[in-house]
């Protein structure tokens, strides 16, 4: 999903989660949109993925689509390397509210 895309769907919906979402052992951070069907979209520019740097960074391309609440999630591939499901997936153990 581009950022227009983004921008636009955020102002047409209202039963959305943006998830920002950091990858363990990295500074980086993505972010995906689960729309009220449960499909995921990670946010994309001329189709690739889009990483941040930082949390600020975020908030501010966030603030600009118009969005003012999302979900940090922290992915840690541990759980994948023992067998377990990724607990990213699981938003309701993984993840912290942000409001900005």
């Amino acid at each position: 999903m581009e950022f227009k895309d983004l921008k636009a769907f955020a102002a047409q919906h209202d039963n959305y989660e943006i998830r920002v979402i950091g990858h363990a052992g990295s500074r980086f951070y993505q972010v995906e949109l689960e729309d009220i069907e449960g499909q995921r979209h990670m946010l994309t520019h001329r189709g690739k993925p889009v990483l941040y740097r930082a949390l600020d960074d975020v908030y501010l391309e966030l603030k600009r689509a118009g969005i003012h609440r999302a979900y940090l999630v922290q992915y840690v591939p541990h759980d994948e390397v023992i067998g377990r499901d990724a607990h990213y997936q699981d938003p309701l153990t993984s993840r912290m509210p942000l409001v900005f």
